[in-house]
């Protein structure tokens, strides 16, 4: 089997660099991080011009036709830079929510404006005693005439101090934990009723608690069947799961190089460390961590349009081995280069930091061990 990239693909992975390695700098990120916006919007424009944001959209609604592969080499190059332009929650799930489930009238409206920049989404599903059960919903939303009226709580939603969209979860019927009875609307943050506490994140991005009282939503904002939405959920974070994975792959990936490199130039008893034999071995297993994060990723990229619960098992054994690599490379990472390891002027301390909240991003490593051994229970 070919797994090789296309030639358009490996011209959209060239592209993403050298704009990144151009503009999206270490110290320039330091800086715009540091700032009470939090980002440069400048550069989700330029994502824009370069297509990166049209790229997995359909081509009938201003996209370029691409998929998941795409995705893919997108977030692994965003994963070198520690991008925080919310990439995944706008195009990844809002864009792929819309483009798979959306009415003709939201997929109109919508989605040219993902493509071209003009819209900001996020993704408010979690809340605070669900952990990572996605059913777990106390937020409402009861049908009055020709809207919903949503009421609730959304804990930790990332990218939500940027976005003016919401796509948000909320129980229509059922109890709290019940399968059925989940919907999905598309609300603007702008909507009277919608409070939000906004703050920054450890690794230096943004996210927000919001609250919802009496917010007042159009049933054409809806995306998908009322009740039906869970399995929509479930994609959607399938699909977001693989993405943070290739970003994972590309953070691993600079800090297996810089650690090589570092470990060449600092000298200890008169020689390089990269000469000790200790020290060999360590950087040998991140590489091959590196290695094995890569391989899997590939793997859940490629099922993401499999059965349900194929694609559910490759995205929680994915998520698994990632969180597992993430945190050796990291931990080794900053070893190896010692106490100006965790230093805020060095970048290994950050990708870091962007690893462990990966491996916390839709579900922890313990919560996906128990998913892919529930979905392989079920279909043994």
């Amino acid at each position: 089997m070919d797994f090789s990239f296309s030639e358009e693909q490996t011209l959209l992975r060239n592209s993403v660099a050298k704009y990144l390695s151009d503009h999206y700098t270490y110290e320039s990120w330091r800086k715009f991080t540091r700032n009470d916006l939090g980002r440069d919007p400048a550069h989700w424009k330029q994502f824009a011009e370069l297509g990166l944001l049209a790229a997995p959209l359909p081509e009938s609604h201003g996209g370029l036709g691409g998929g998941p592969v795409e995705i893919l080499v997108v977030m692994e190059e965003m994963g070198k830079r520690l991008v925080v332009e919310p990439y995944v929650p706008t195009v990844v799930i809002g864009g792929g929510l819309i483009a798979g489930a959306g009415s003709e009238g939201l997929k109109s409206e919508w989605l040219e404006k993902i493509a071209s920049g003009e819209t900001l989404f996020a993704f408010a599903f979690a809340e605070s005693q669900g952990r990572y059960n996605l059913a777990d919903l106390k937020t409402t939303a009861k049908k009055q005439g020709t809207s919903f009226i949503l009421n609730g709580n959304k804990s930790v939603v990332v990218g939500a101090p940027w976005a003016d969209q919401l796509i948000v979860t909320a129980r229509t019927a059922g109890s709290q934990r019940e399968p059925r009875g989940i919907s999905l609307f598309l609300v603007d943050k702008k909507t009277k009723g919608i409070s939000t506490r906004d703050y920054p994140t450890v690794d230096g991005g943004r996210a927000s608690e919001i609250t919802f009282e009496n917010v007042e939503v159009p049933a054409a904002r809806a995306i998908g069947a009322i009740d039906g939405g869970l399995p929509l959920v479930e994609r959607a974070v399938d699909n977001a799961i693989a993405a943070v994975c290739a970003e994972a792959c590309g953070a691993m990936k600079v800090l297996v190089d810089s650690t090589v490199e570092y470990s060449k130039n600092r000298k200890q008893f008169g020689v390089p460390i990269g000469k000790f034999q200790a020290l060999q071995h360590r950087m040998v297993d991140m590489f091959m961590n590196y290695e094995q994060a890569v391989s899997i990723t590939l793997m859940v990229t490629l099922r993401l349009l499999e059965s349900d619960a194929e694609r559910a098992r490759s995205a929680s054994a994915a998520k698994v081995e990632i969180g597992k690599a993430g945190r050796f490379v990291g931990q080794q990472a900053v070893q190896i280069h010692g106490g100006m390891g965790m230093t805020d002027e060095l970048n290994v301390g950050h990708y870091f930091k962007r690893l462990t909240i990966i491996d916390t991003l839709y579900g922890s490593t313990d919560h996906h061990l128990r998913r892919f051994a529930n979905l392989s229970n079920a279909t043994a």
